[in-house]
């Protein structure tokens, strides 16, 4: 079996890289560590790169902009991968409007850059794109809520499971994000179903993990333990910090990548996070941080949410276990929170925490 991987150097990119190593896979990841140039020397994912190539012996970096087309279409004929785990992307809600064409550019055009590469050269293999639930745009901000202690929460019973793929598309405000995160979606059903092609569209919750490098435009979870850990002041952007979030391990994401690609449905949509079991609000996390060591987070409240924003966000899994049963979430949300703390705390040893003994 031979797997490339966009993105690889990233959470979900780096965990794909892991996981079918360890099944006996030849790996291939291309990246170019395009998050220094959106985030800065925050954002770089050098270090994971480095850590991949020392620890696992069938990964081969390959230094690779998805916006070049020529070189991602020689790419993809000169590796002939039999599975292509599409993680590259810009991924910041709010950065998007700050740089616009380098957001459609990675989201959409090089997503449109493989897809055709996939077609032309390797139409037999098997796509997942790792989409968003940012697809939906605020649509799910139209379902009716109750205000609870800590969080937000579904008034009706109906929506307790949270939002499925019927949600709709259109008509909604999505950022520029969202926007460019539906062409190619989008795109990616439509080779799916009009060419045939066996492409899956994942749209992502809250996918997290230790390797996740967050930072405040982007990686709720990680940068909420990193702000705890470092003493950081937190900003709350509206909603009284009661947002909720569902959140799934990178491990978790990749086991449900993995039972796509033996049973592959062209074209066909699935919501992928950790549900009801792993959903909690800013206010819940941060207690939760503070509970398993990570230290009190300080906060600083902004009377003003982002443009877009979710204000309860749980992911409906029944249609991914209907497809493929004995799929499930099976990383707790307390095991990921403590594992985000043991992993800032190994990258930050100035800083005294308990985590490694929690």
């Amino acid at each position: 079996m031979r797997v490339l991987v966009t993105g690889s150097n990233g959470l979900i990119g780096s965990e794909a890289v892991a996981y079918f190593d360890g099944l006996g896979a030849d790996v291939v990841g291309v990246d170019n560590n395009m998050r220094a140039v959106f985030f800065g020397k925050d954002g770089d994912t050098r270090w994971n790169q480095r850590r991949l190539e020392s620890e696992f012996s069938r990964f081969t970096h390959r230094e690779l902009d998805i916006r070049d087309r020529e070189a991602v279409l020689r790419t993809i004929a000169d590796e002939a991968p039999d599975l292509i785990v599409h993680c590259a992307a810009q991924p910041s809600h709010d950065l998007a409007a700050k740089m616009p064409f380098e957001d459609f550019d990675v989201n959409a055009l090089g997503t449109m850059n493989l897809l055709e590469a996939m077609r032309r050269h390797r139409p037999d293999s098997v796509f997942v794109l790792t989409s968003t639930n940012k697809v939906y745009g605020d649509a799910p901000n139209e379902l009716p809520l109750k205000e609870l202690d800590t969080r937000w929460e579904y008034a009706d019973e109906a929506h307790y499971h949270g939002i499925d793929e019927t949600c709709r598309i259109d008509q909604t405000l999505h950022s520029l994000f969202g926007a460019s995160k539906v062409a190619a979606d989008v795109m990616a059903q439509e080779y799916g179903r009009y060419f045939g092609l066996k492409i899956g569209v994942f749209r992502g919750g809250c996918l997290t993990g230790p390797q996740h490098s967050g930072v405040e435009l982007h990686g709720f979870l990680s940068y909420l333990v990193k702000a705890a850990i470092t003493g950081t002041t937190y900003r709350i952007y509206g909603y009284k910090g009661k947002q909720v979030r569902d959140n799934i391990h990178c491990r978790d994401v990749l086991r449900a990548i993995h039972r796509f690609y033996e049973a592959p449905r062209p074209g066909e949509v699935y919501n992928l996070g950790g549900g009801r079991a792993n959903s909690c609000s800013l206010l819940e996390a941060a207690a939760l941080v503070e509970e398993l060591g990570g230290g009190r987070l300080k906060t600083e409240y902004v009377d003003e949410n982002r443009r877009g924003d979710h204000i309860c966000y749980i992911s409906d899994l029944r249609k991914l276990k209907a497809h493929y049963p004995g799929w499930d979430v099976e990383i707790s949300l307390r095991e990921i929170v403590r594992q985000i703390i043991a992993s800032w705390a190994t990258r930050r040893p100035e800083v005294a925490t308990e985590a490694t003994s929690r």
